[in-house]
């Protein structure tokens, strides 16, 4: 019964109700292959599933402990786990563990570059989350830590033996990170606040933030009209656009958002993605 609270816990850190990120970014240059019964596909795919978000997050909640424990959306498979002190004190430990178990053989893969880029996901999750100066906690800068996530591109290029992606397709990923991250912020405005925690959204207000994720999300619809000339996956994002207008300025405005409404966003978030996924895997529209 240890052993599995544990592991639920462990799940929890890794926050399975965003791994749609990390698999978005990393199926993208897959587009149209078939890469269903490679192994190396799948092993790069658990990858970027959980050891990675387990790294990833855990390290954010070692550092941010007593912001999540002013967090209501804590302590869930959507939103993270919500660890105690002692569990927190031990978690670099698991989380080493799985790194050092799962380098070799991406690293066996993918080459010997594949070193630089996991050295590279370490060294940009550190700058984050320096416990003082950690630029999590130093707006505008915690966005720019967003192109950290980018580098599960090249993971994915070099693991399945893709072609490159265009630069265009890398800014609209990165604009995807940045809208993403802030939608994060927008949600937990207020136990940031509680806890004297400064980011973009905390500095320049809700308001202000979700003017900046409409205009992020109104380039990447012009982006896809404009540039990819693709209207299906285009209009989908529009849609977004409209709805985050009638939230910002008809229904919610800057109210803060309640648990039950947050848990609904997260889950039509997903439904969402798993469809804009498939159509773009598919269509093989940004690659």
């Amino acid at each position: 019964m240890q052993l599995l609270n544990k592991l639920i816990f462990y799940l929890k850190v890794s926050r399975p109700g965003l791994w749609f990120a990390t698999i978005w970014l990393y199926i993208l240059p897959t587009s149209n292959m078939d890469v269903w019964s490679s192994s190396s596909f799948w092993y790069g795919f658990f990858y970027i599933c959980f050891p990675l978000n387990f790294l990833v997050y855990g390290w954010n909640d070692m550092v941010d402990q007593k912001t999540d424990a002013l967090n209501p959306r804590k302590d869930t498979f959507w939103f993270g786990a919500k660890g105690t002190a002692a569990q927190l004190k031990e978690l670099w430990k698991p989380m080493l563990i799985v790194q050092l178990l799962f380098y070799p053989y991406l690293v066996y893969i993918g080459g010997i570059k594949m070193l630089g880029l996991l050295f590279a996901f370490i060294v940009i999750n550190g700058l984050y989350n320096l416990p003082k100066n950690g630029l999590r906690s130093h707006p505008p800068l915690e966005l720019l830590c967003q192109i950290g996530y980018l580098l599960i591109v090249p993971l994915s290029i070099w693991l399945n033996n893709t072609d490159s992606l265009p630069w265009t397709t890398y800014f609209y990923l990165l604009l995807f990170a940045f809208q993403s991250h802030l939608i994060g912020e927008v949600m937990d405005i207020k136990p940031d606040r509680k806890a004297d925690r400064k980011t973009t959204a905390t500095v320049i207000g809700m308001k202000k933030t979700k003017l900046l994720i409409i205009l992020i999300v109104l380039i990447e619809v012009t982006l896809l009209y404009t540039v990819y000339e693709e209207y299906v996956f285009g209009s989908m994002l529009a849609i977004g656009l409209v709805w985050l207008l009638i939230d910002l300025f008809l229904i919610f405005k800057t109210n803060t958002y309640s648990l039950t409404q947050m848990k609904l966003f997260g889950l039509m978030s997903n439904v969402v993605a798993i469809i804009s996924m498939a159509y773009v895997w598919y269509s093989g529209c940004l690659v």
